[in-house]
């Protein structure tokens, strides 16, 4: 009998002993995904990494952008600022809140002298997968006058990120079926599918940032999704967030309410029409639900929530602002 009973030890601890490792090797798989970070971009020219791969700026750039930063502000006029607007020399922002299909929508008009002062920052300073900030915070460091959420490039692992002229991730997306916005050195956007072209021949072709994201919403003024179109399995109705062209220059960035009691949110076939109703001439969805989140001179203007029982801001991994 203790013969036997010693014989059929050995398996029971080997299946134990494989049980714990496959139970840690699944959870280490889940917190991989979701919650640790990990910095693994694409890091291009004249960028100084760490041992991890994320971005550290050279002191004297940062000192020499501060300086330039500082030169430039102290050349301005003084800048007109309400709680709705904001004017100087080279920069224009009227932020209209209007109410349509029982939600609020909150839409920024924005004129530019220069497209170097439509910009992208990241969480952080750092890219990687889960690398997360709230879009005030992200605005505040880098002293943005408006922002909005960008396209959460870190929640994915493939898809394109180029990000104020840097090459960061090269790798096709998944959906590839969507197309990208692209914006150029000129400031205009343009609609691309990565699987059509690199994103070397893009830098190449001078763009500087690029949303992968999507659907196009406007292209050529006219609307380009079908009626019940939706991201992947998303509700019909949620907060959104929207990035268009109106003209050279001028731009309109749209973030709705959604998912509580007083803003129902919208479809993306609404958000199109909103798009068009303004004189949008190229239109693109970026990410939505408790992400979507407009910043202004110091406050959030929208009331961002994921599920509709807590205003919050929700972290992201990047943002669109103006700034200098």
């Amino acid at each position: 009998m203790n013969f036997l009973l010693n014989k059929l030890k050995k398996p029971f601890v080997y299946a134990i002993i494989f049980t714990v490792l496959l139970l840690f090797c699944n959870c280490y798989v889940l917190l991989k995904t979701f919650c640790l970070p990990s910095v693994t971009g694409y890091v291009i020219k004249n960028k100084q990494t760490d041992s991890q791969g994320g971005n550290i700026q050279n002191s004297s750039t940062q000192n020499q952008n501060v300086k330039n930063s500082t030169q430039d502000s102290a050349s301005l006029q003084t800048p007109l600022i309400t709680d709705n607007s904001y004017t100087d020399d080279n920069i224009s922002i009227k932020i209209n809140t209007i109410r349509e299909f029982d939600t609020d929508i909150y839409i920024a008009d924005i004129t530019l002298s220069s497209p170097d002062y439509l910009k992208t920052a990241l969480a952080n300073d750092m890219v990687g997968t889960n690398i997360t900030q709230k879009t005030s915070q992200i605005a505040q460091e880098n002293n943005a006058i408006f922002a909005i959420n960008g396209d959460y490039y870190g929640a994915n692992h493939r898809g394109y990120v180029i990000k104020n002229g840097e090459i960061y991730r090269s790798t096709v997306r998944r959906d590839s079926q969507y197309q990208d916005l692209v914006i150029y050195k000129n400031g205009t956007f343009d609609f691309i599918y990565e699987t059509e072209t690199s994103a070397e021949e893009l830098l190449d072709s001078g763009a500087v940032n690029l949303f992968a994201f999507g659907p196009g919403l406007v292209q050529n003024g006219e609307i380009i999704i079908s009626e019940g179109e939706e991201v992947g399995k998303a509700m019909s109705n949620n907060p959104r967030t929207a990035i268009g062209i109106i003209d050279e220059l001028h731009y309109i960035m749209i973030v709705s309410d959604g998912r509580t009691s007083k803003s129902q949110g919208l479809s993306l076939y609404e958000l199109a029409h909103i798009l068009q109703d303004s004189g949008c001439q190229t239109g693109y969805n970026l990410d939505g639900g408790g992400s979507s989140t407009m910043y202004f001179n110091g406050k959030i203007i929208n009331n961002p929530t994921t599920n509709g029982r807590k205003i919050s801001e929700r972290s992201v991994s990047d943002i669109v602002y103006i700034g200098y």
